[in-house]
């Protein structure tokens, strides 16, 4: 859990730093990357994956999905308010 807490807190952090348009930016890049899973492996259901965020004590496969959530996060707003262009998520 202390994993999945520390990319939480690292998330919220470079949330706090970025700006309007690279919140924005962050947005549509992971729209783009829920439509491309969603191509190639269906729906995700929405109601599910906010169920799982309002899990209050989550097994291994949910905190394995949350930390892999948080650090494709991370990674889209590192890219974003850098600049790079060169991560892959």
């Amino acid at each position: 859990m202390s994993t999945f807490d520390q990319t939480y807190e690292l998330a919220d952090i470079l949330m706090e730093n970025a700006t309007k348009e690279q919140l924005a930016e962050c947005a549509r890049v992971l729209a783009l990357n829920l439509a491309h899973h969603q191509i190639k492996h269906g729906e995700v259901p929405v109601d599910q994956t906010l169920a799982l965020l309002r899990t209050f004590e989550p097994n291994e496969e949910h905190l394995d999905l949350l930390v892999d959530g948080m650090v494709n996060l991370i990674g889209v707003l590192l890219n974003v308010c850098n600049g790079s262009g060169e991560t892959r998520h």
